[in-house]
């Protein structure tokens, strides 16, 4: 019996590398590695179900699971995972130097489900009391105009959103004067050309992230792995033999980095910082699985009703393929 041929698009993480040099393996698979953008492989999963297995925005995934329509069933698997106090900037001549300044600004966004704007507005309204009906958005492309949302959404009552002007983008409007800030995944390109009138919200987002970590022990999800609902219809075994190799190409990765005599990122300060992030978060700081990430997922998926997005809370079981909860013991 030959090999399952799969498509599997994913971002070209250090996590994901042993996978796709195939120094691991997933069992009875012949893998076809697509190493995309998440952009494309968000719009193109959720708007075509172009792949087999791919990362999938745990925003857009939720929303789907929550309205009983998604393609797609995940593993606890996460490509990506970053605290999101970094995804805001703002103009330096508004007069926002706290969050509670934000209050009546005009803030730009790609897109209002993005899971990084997700968590971004539930640590501003948590923590800072800026509740997302306090703000005025406008959605459009970061550096491309005419950017839509991938899903349709019923916002709640109050939350005003338009669109950016035809042919204009985010960040020229961001550069321009045209908005107060702008909050996504991405910094837009007139922060990352240095335009001295433009700065994160937070002055030191490391250590905001940082004792945000230390009080909730929240390190948030960005993306999960989905598999095609169709495909594990046929192969019961597929999600836990998935779950197995993504885990394993996570530990090579690790043991790789942790190997600082000559480190395998382009970076200085590896080795300091890989020792700072264990001492913070333990020695597991990216883990996959559901049982250590319950309290984040519980978090999420709270806020992610409350923002409008999911017509009622989740639990985080819904979300994850059932045979991917549970492992042997040797």
């Amino acid at each position: 019996m030959s090999d399952l041929q799969l498509s599997i698009a994913i971002g070209p993480y250090d996590r994901m590398m042993p996978l796709v040099r195939g120094e691991v393996r997933i069992d009875a698979v012949d893998p076809q590695f697509m190493l995309l953008e998440p952009e494309e492989i968000f719009f193109r999963a959720m708007r075509h179900e172009a792949f087999d297995i791919c990362e999938l925005s745990l925003s857009s995934y939720s929303l789907r699971v929550a309205r009983g329509d998604s393609p797609y069933v995940a593993v606890p698997v996460y490509p990506s995972r970053a605290f999101r106090h970094t995804c805001i900037v703002v103009r330096t001549d508004r007069g926002i130097h706290t969050p509670a300044d934000m209050r009546g600004k005009r803030i730009g966004m790609p897109e209002y489900q993005l899971t990084a704007n997700v968590w971004a507005r539930a640590i501003l309204e948590e923590e800072y009391g800026v509740h997302q009906r306090d703000i005025a958005w406008v959605r459009g492309g970061y550096e491309t105009p005419g950017r839509i949302e991938k899903l349709s959404v019923t916002l709640p009552e109050g939350v005003r959103v338009e669109s950016a002007p035809e042919g204009k983008t985010i960040s020229g409007m961001l550069a321009a004067g045209e908005l107060d800030g702008v909050m996504g995944p991405r910094a837009p390109s007139c922060f990352e050309r240095g335009d001295p009138n433009i700065r994160w919200l937070f002055d030191d987002p490391t250590a905001e992230a940082t004792a945000w970590f230390a009080k909730t022990r929240i390190f948030p999800v960005m993306h999960v792995l989905g598999i095609r609902k169709s495909l594990v219809e046929k192969h019961g075994w597929l999600p836990g033999a998935v779950m197995k190799a993504f885990e394993a190409s996570k530990r090579v990765a690790l043991e790789r980095l942790t190997d600082t005599s000559a480190t395998k990122v382009t970076l200085p300060f590896v080795e300091e910082n890989l020792r700072r992030a264990r001492q913070l978060m333990g020695e597991d700081f990216f883990s996959y699985g559901l049982s250590a990430n319950r309290h984040v997922f519980e978090y999420f998926l709270r806020h992610h009703h409350a923002q409008g997005l999911s017509d009622r809370v989740l639990s985080p079981e819904e979300l994850f393929h059932p045979a991917t909860l549970e492992s042997h013991k040797v």
